[in-house]
């Protein structure tokens, strides 16, 4: 009999993926799926706010909440801990969680959050740890940072993402790759991650014997070190920004300092826009897109980069010079 049926515990989905594979935009796809189903949504992000929080789906059924400025496989993992422990109490009637992990976590701290903690083990279970993987910088991204091996290697399911920016060929050698590193995950291709719910949750794929086979060692304690050079800052503005000239700035400094900047995020107060106006790259590769109006809601400009050894001074002088009169 499989355990999953006889275990009321609430089940949890673990996003990991690194920075700009997809991870928010697959949440907001399962939770609008989710008809009527409650749901806690736990979001991590590296910077010292939320970005990702005012891009999440948002309706009555949502719990969500953010923890900002530190990652949850070390900094704020005791707050996780609190918040898992807690959940019952605070939404009792609730049916599952949802944590998305910032894009430098090592998921294995996160993982044994679940078996360690006696409040968490009686009250949660690990479902499932969905791995998303950007086609289009997939093998600089394993090759460049310890955290996105990691993050594949402890994978039970693989969406290889992005597909659409990628050739057959390109494809068939990253699944090729992928098996070698992590032969027992499922692997599913999705362009804009979408993926049909049933094949990731309520899985029961994670599976704790498994992983102590492949890490005898995985409950224990172990400390996650991030790469110092990496950082982030956060850009605002009050006034509106000229978007003519934050593409031409933005563009030229992803050409010429790309390998540097990792990701960026924001949500801007554009002149002639009566939406919020999202901005994203991941590396060299930009989205720009209208959201929402802005309504009741104060207009301002926030926007995070993250990226190694960033001149603060520098990309501060260039977003400044964005800014309309």
């Amino acid at each position: 009999m499989d355990n999953a049926l006889t275990d009321f515990r609430i089940p949890a989905t673990v996003i990991t993926g690194f920075l700009g594979a997809g991870k928010t935009t697959l949440l907001n796809r399962l939770l609008q799926n989710q008809a009527g189903r409650k749901i806690a949504v736990i979001v991590n992000e590296f910077g010292e706010i939320g970005i990702d929080g005012q891009l999440i789906f948002d309706d009555e059924n949502e719990q969500l909440i953010e923890f900002n400025n530190g990652c949850l496989c070390c900094t704020v993992r005791g707050d996780l801990i609190e918040t898992l422990e807690r959940i019952r109490e605070r939404a009792p009637d609730i049916d599952a969680i949802m944590i998305e992990t910032t894009g430098l976590a090592d998921p294995a701290p996160v993982a044994s959050t679940f078996f360690v903690s006696d409040g968490v083990k009686s009250i949660a279970r690990l479902d499932a740890f969905i791995t998303v993987i950007d086609a289009v910088n997939f093998d600089r991204s394993l090759e460049e940072n310890e955290e996105a091996r990691e993050q594949l290697g402890f994978a039970d399911i693989v969406l290889v993402n992005k597909i659409d920016l990628v050739s057959e060929d390109e494809l068939r050698g990253i699944e090729s790759r992928i098996s070698r590193l992590n032969p027992l995950a499922k692997v599913y291709r999705t362009s804009q991650a979408d993926v049909n719910p049933s094949l990731v949750l309520g899985t029961n794929a994670f599976q704790l014997a498994a992983k102590l086979e492949v890490d005898p060692l995985f409950l224990d304690e172990h400390p996650h070190e991030h790469d110092a050079s990496i950082g982030s800052i956060v850009l605002r503005a009050q006034r509106p920004i000229d978007l003519n000239r934050f593409m031409s700035w933005i563009s030229e400094l992803l050409q010429t300092q790309g390998g540097s900047i990792l990701r960026s995020k924001g949500v801007f107060n554009a002149i002639g826009f009566n939406e919020r106006v999202i901005f994203q790259s991941v590396r060299m590769l930009t989205t720009i897109s209208r959201l929402d109006a802005w309504g009741e809601t104060a207009r301002t400009t926030e926007y995070v980069l993250i990226g190694r050894n960033l001149d603060h001074g520098l990309l501060e002088a260039g977003f400044s010079a964005c800014v309309g009169s």
